[in-house]
């Protein structure tokens, strides 16, 4: 059976539609990574002529997309039109929650902070916490003075074993009422695309492609806060395993004789190096008469925190120095396990502990020296990242904005 003349018309459009819109796409995900460029830079991207791109640009300038932003600098000749996202029409809303508080940040498309605001919500097993939420990035919206009209999706970054083809967070199943996705209830409150991500993912995300991983293929980001998390970067992409759960460091066994974890097993990472152990490590020990600047909490042993035990470090306490070394050590041990399965080119160090990366870095790579092959360490890099605490931010808006524009 033939196609009539109207079929195959109608065929040869969709066709035409199709081309056009994967030429689009392609076009806003260069200016969201490059921020601005020309016609003549954008054809080149696309491979096709000035006048086409032309066509193409004019097109998300009328949909609100794109944006001319001024002239390109030089001094020959007439100079180009420069292009980029348009940023007052199109924002990210940032849900950064975490086991002690909450952010909400709201972004532009070229990744600048234009509100935010910090909230004492913990992620903690509370089948109120989504309703809470939910108030709360309302109440946010409205002190912005933002049009909800211009939030083109939330992304949500939060601790835990976060599945996200299902949006379920299984290390908290009971911040909802029901096995429901949580990205799917929050966009029905909200009536926007709300996307779910692992908080140390988010961060390997921003540092692939905002940070000092950018142009990397295979990277390790380990993200030192109140739990330990490794992001896991393969041929430039997250990694996330079958089920979203890959990079847990902090739940490898480090000490077989070790404390109990919340996970229920023995000597975990997270029992040895996380900023939640280690606070309450020296709160015991200081409780039991440890000689230490940090003494001076004896009568009040709760109020030290991971501040005060860096602060001692920095002032040259010798235990607050020994316990940030000793953590430092066993981070390089456990990274080792990392290290010889992904055989990466760079390691970044991300999170709370990096004030402390003066005490910690050294024993680290102490440790990776002692615990790897020679082979694996020779092309490797060790460094401390440059986003200044960022990156869960920008990578949570990436992951935002590359599913906006895959579903332009």
């Amino acid at each position: 059976m033939y196609a009539t003349e109207e079929e195959e018309l109608a065929l040869t459009q969709s066709v035409v539609d199709y081309k056009k819109k994967q030429k689009q796409r392609k076009l806003l995900a260069h200016l969201y990574a490059e921020g601005t460029s020309t016609l003549a830079q954008l054809a080149k991207v696309l491979h096709n002529s000035v006048p086409s791109v032309t066509a193409l640009v004019e097109e998300l300038i009328s949909q609100g997309w794109v944006t001319a932003t001024g002239m390109a600098t030089g001094n020959n000749g007439r100079r180009p039109a420069l292009f980029s996202l348009n940023t007052k029409r199109q924002l990210v809303a940032v849900l950064d929650v975490s086991t002690h508080d909450t952010k909400i940040i709201l972004m532009d498309s070229l990744r600048n902070v234009v509100f935010r605001c910090d909230y004492d919500l913990r992620l903690e097993d509370n089948p109120n916490f989504l309703t809470t939420l939910v108030g709360h990035y309302t109440s946010a919206l409205a002190d912005s003075g933002i049009n909800p009209d211009h939030v083109l999706g939330i992304g949500i970054s939060m601790p835990g074993l976060v599945d996200a083809r299902r949006g379920l967070n299984l290390t908290y199943k009971n911040i909802s009422q029901s096995n429901d996705s949580l990205p799917s209830w929050f966009s029905e409150q909200l009536k926007k695309p709300v996307y779910l991500i692992n908080d140390t993912k988010a961060t390997v995300l921003g540092e692939s492609r905002f940070g000092g991983a950018q142009g990397k293929k295979q990277v390790l980001a380990i993200n030192i806060d109140w739990g330990v998390g490794l992001g896991i970067v393969v041929n430039g992409e997250v990694f996330q395993g079958t089920s979203g759960f890959a990079g847990e460091l902090g739940h490898i066994q480090a000490d077989p004789e070790g404390e109990l974890c919340y996970c229920g097993k023995i000597g975990c990472l997270n029992t040895l190096t996380s900023a939640l152990a280690l606070v309450r490590r020296v709160q015991r020990d200081i409780a039991a008469g440890q000689v230490s600047k940090l003494a001076a909490f004896r009568d009040n042993v709760p109020q030290i925190d991971i501040d005060e035990l860096i602060n001692a470090a920095l002032q040259g306490d010798s235990y607050a120095i020994d316990v940030l070394q000793q953590t430092g050590f066993q981070l390089g041990k456990g990274l080792s396990v990392a290290i010889s399965l992904f055989n990466p080119e760079m390691i970044i160090v991300d999170g709370v502990l990096t004030k402390a990366a003066d005490f910690i870095l050294n024993t680290l790579e102490q440790a990776i020296t002692k615990y790897c092959l020679s082979d694996f360490r020779n092309d490797l890099t060790i460094e401390l990242t440059k986003l200044n605490g960022t990156a869960k931010w920008l990578g949570a808006h990436a992951y935002v904005m590359e599913r906006v524009f895959a579903s332009y």
